[in-house]
């Protein structure tokens, strides 16, 4: 396993972070949970990503346990904070000072540990000012609660103006969480060069499209059971954007090229969005503990520029790349 610092600062993170998203507390039982994430420490996998909202608060709590009785000082620990929680009240949402406060020492109690080493704005929110949201990320950095702040999903506007009230309080923005992949690249244009100038750098989730760039989806063949695809609680709608015929059937002209470099499609899929400099670690889920163990291996794989323009010429203009499509809900969500 590699690791890559994460922005200007001195954190190092491995280039693939173990994320639990739709699955600890959902999808998978909390026994299997535990033996991906002990995979995930097998593989040399030191970061781990969270966030109060998933399963309802339930990932966090699954996540600390399986990671009792590891060094603390051994990993990164990270977690976000913005969509509703608990009875989902009026207060249980969105970057106020009160629900921030509130969710930190939610998420350190669940998690069992101290302080988490990221703590990341979920979304941006409309509805209160950014002065009120960073003072609150600061108070809880300077509380020892959090060591770093990060993003996920702000646009380059959003993130330059966080960035300058960052550097007033004298805290450290240092990361933003977006989507990417080799079919939803909207962070190139616009993002990506934001957070490079100002340092930092993207933990990016769902490097293989929801599974789509596994290459288990087949134009004009039913839907794989029990895949994500099929998932009524969340994931089917997530996925669905890449399950046109016109997509898979691109897709499935990535094999050969995977073939070539003795990759799965996953593992060229990862290597794709780490390719990218600005991109410190790809986060990865799994239901199962092999899934790590495959994944994993992506690590350290270089792409020359004649594999990148394979994989460009094979999926032509259907990548989505308008920075647009970057958003926040614009009202809270409760």
């Amino acid at each position: 396993m590699e690791h890559r610092y994460l922005g200007n600062s001195g954190l190092k993170i491995s280039e693939i972070t173990y994320g639990n998203w739709l699955t600890h507390g959902s999808q998978v039982e909390n026994d299997t949970a535990t033996k991906c994430v002990h995979a995930a420490l097998d593989a040399g996998i030191s970061t781990f990503d969270t966030a109060d909202v998933y399963a309802n608060t339930a990932a966090e709590q699954v996540l600390g346990d399986a990671l009792k009785g590891q060094r603390r000082e051994s990993l990164e620990i990270f977690t976000k904070v913005y969509f509703p929680t608990g009875p989902k009240g009026h207060n249980d949402t969105g970057l106020s000072r009160k629900h921030i406060m509130e969710s930190i020492n939610g998420s350190l109690r669940r998690l069992g540990t101290d302080y988490v080493d990221l703590y990341q704005a979920h979304r941006y929110d409309y509805e209160t000012p950014l002065e009120e949201t960073m003072q609150a990320f600061a108070d809880v950095v300077r509380a020892g609660k959090a060591l770093y702040i990060g993003v996920s999903e702000w646009r380059a506007e959003e993130i330059r103006a966080a960035h300058a009230l960052a550097q007033d309080l004298g805290i450290q923005l240092i990361s933003n969480q977006p989507q990417y992949n080799m079919l939803w690249r909207v962070i190139d244009a616009e993002v990506v060069p934001t957070c490079q100038e100002l340092g930092l750098s993207q933990i990016v989730w769902s490097p293989i499209a929801q599974g789509v760039l596994t290459g288990k989806y087949k134009p004009g063949q039913p839907l794989p059971e029990g895949s994500r695809a099929t998932d009524d609680k969340g994931g089917a709608d997530m996925i669905a954007r890449y399950l046109s015929d016109e997509t898979l059937t691109a897709v499935a002209e990535l094999e050969p090229i995977a073939s070539d470099l003795g990759l799965t499609m996953a593992q060229l899929a990862i290597a794709w969005v780490l390719a990218n400099d600005n991109v410190a670690s790809a986060l990865v889920g799994a239901s199962r503990p092999e899934q790590v163990e495959s994944n994993v291996a992506a690590s350290g794989v270089k792409l020359d520029a004649e594999v990148l323009a394979r994989i460009d010429e094979a999926l032509g203009d259907l990548p989505a790349t308008d920075p647009a499509a970057t958003k926040s809900p614009e009202t809270r969500i409760v």
